[in-house]
């Protein structure tokens, strides 16, 4: 099946924008909204929402920048143990000054950075707040609470709530967001709204968080594809039993919002002396299920990427960063959807190949649904390989003309390893696409295979072995969807760039 748009993004980039200046009048001027998930770089909803931005959050927000400002918050704890974000292979501290940077270079304002459990990882948090605060940047912390979020009293208290930092905010909105999940955001909002009510500000809290899809049915393919991207959090899908009393309609949740409900509410009324919301779902903010404009689309989407990530827990269990159950947990969700690694077509294709030539093996399926392959050769490894026969196909050079000569890629090779004491001769995938440019300067033929670079965005990629990080973080830097078979090429103990 061809690519599919099921999404309309500018209807959404609308109604989204327009709902939250909508919840900013409902609590009288100030708001402070949590963003789960990704602001910026939300390749998971591109995946399965096909036709929405991955920056459509951003754009979003750039419609109400000279309302809005940002507070990052970050766990002591992530920046003890260097904690890393699995699709970009930097660490949470690094990725919020990415964050910093990238929502700075667009034009929104970021007012401060809190460090949340501070006291339980002081000497990480101490040092981190020193870094941030030479460069100019306000930090805040936060602390650990005993037995939070259980005891209301406490929390709700002086000795709770009342020990944080005041988190000093010039603007009506507050967007709350975080590098990764277990940050203490909705900790940190809740804070806020403690010392707001202290200084006579009766602010309000939301939540956007993309999915689950609340008006989607519980095992849409959309809301299961979420519970097989969140299996390592141990998030379920659930309908949410506050909104079906409160209004007889089934609407979904997931199960840590609707277990922390009654315990938030209580909190709610011993700040404010009532709840605002009646049920989990009051809280959202969310108008992406509005905006689907083909189910058929958007259904056969979330379906490859339920099959992707089944693939992606087995390589994670491999390489000794998930745990079986977590690989479990997405067979489960899979054979929930009618699924099985087989529907991967692509990965078929490319076991064909390495069973072909004795050796690994990579294959693209292109958006129209063509698919390409590439093996290893001495030059080259299968993933390079594939990247040029790619974008042979695609810009219609034969099959036996080379895109870049022998002659260019042998001294290369002795460069890696007879000057810079590399093991691997063959080009990776980065080093493949540089030799190219510099073909392309003086090759028509080269300069036409580049030209069609663009064209690698939304298809499918699957390698029979796990690739170096460089060659992974290519293809993701392209665009493509990248599978790969929990094997490594060698029997070594030790994988040098593989993570």
């Amino acid at each position: 099946m061809k690519y599919e748009v099921g999404f309309d993004n500018e209807k959404y980039l609308r109604l989204q924008s327009q709902h939250i200046r909508e919840r900013i009048g409902q609590f009288g001027g100030k708001l402070y909204l949590e963003f789960g998930g990704k602001l910026f770089d939300d390749n998971h909803a591109s995946r399965v929402l096909p036709g929405f931005q991955p920056d459509s959050k951003v754009k979003m927000l750039l419609t109400m920048k000279d309302q809005a400002e940002i507070v990052m918050v970050i766990n002591a704890g992530d920046i003890e143990k260097n904690k890393v974000r699995g699709d970009l292979g930097i660490t949470y501290d690094l990725d919020l000054l990415r964050l910093i940077d990238a929502f700075r270079g667009i034009g929104l304002y970021v007012g401060s950075v809190v460090i949340t459990q501070f006291d339980l990882h002081a000497a990480a948090g101490e040092a981190f707040q020193k870094r941030l605060e030479g460069l100019g940047l306000k930090v805040w912390r936060h602390y650990a609470i005993p037995n939070y979020p259980y005891d209301v009293e406490t929390i709700a208290s002086e000795e709770g709530f009342g020990r944080n930092d005041f988190i000093e905010t010039e603007r009506p909105l507050v967007v709350v967001t975080a590098p990764g999940p277990g940050s203490g955001k909705m900790a940190t909002c809740l804070s806020q709204l403690y010392h707001e009510h202290k200084r006579g500000v009766d602010a309000g809290y939301a939540k956007f968080e993309t999915f689950p899809i609340w008006n989607l049915p519980l095992k849409h393919p959309v809301n299961l594809a979420y519970e097989a991207a969140t299996t390592d959090l141990d998030d379920v899908n659930m309908i949410d039993p506050f909104h079906l009393d409160a209004y007889g309609v089934t609407t979904v949740n997931y199960n840590r919002d609707v277990e922390i409900y009654p315990l938030m509410k209580t909190i709610f009324e011993s700040i404010f002396g009532s709840c605002p919301y009646k049920s989990p779902t009051d809280m959202g903010v969310n108008m992406a299920g509005y905006c689907i404009i083909d189910d058929e689309a958007v259904i056969h989407a979330a379906n490859k990427e339920i099959v992707r990530r089944w693939f992606d827990a087995a390589c994670a269990n491999r390489k000794g960063n998930a745990d079986k159950s977590v690989v479990l947990k997405n067979e489960s969700i899979m054979k929930q959807a009618g699924l099985s690694p087989a529907n991967r077509k692509v990965a078929g294709a490319a076991r064909l190949k390495a069973e072909e030539t004795g050796e690994p093996a990579a294959a693209m399926e292109l958006t129209d649904g063509r698919v390409i392959t590439g093996k290893t050769s001495k030059l080259l490894g299968a993933s390079s390989a594939l990247l040029l026969n790619a974008l042979k196909l695609l810009a219609g050079i034969p099959d036996e003309r080379h895109l870049i000569s022998p002659d260019v890629i042998e001294p290369i090779q002795r460069l890696k390893v007879d000057l810079l004491g590399g093991s691997n001769p063959r080009l990776h995938a980065d080093e493949v696409l540089i030799a190219l440019s510099v073909c392309a300067v003086s090759d028509p033929v080269a300069k036409a295979a580049m030209d069609q670079l663009p064209n690698l965005k939304n298809t499918e990629v699957h390698s029979t072995v796990l690739l170096s990080q460089v060659d992974e973080n290519t293809y993701k830097k392209l665009g493509a969807n990248l599978t790969c078979d929990p094997v490594y090429q060698s029997k070594k103990l030790y994988h040098k760039g593989v993570r």
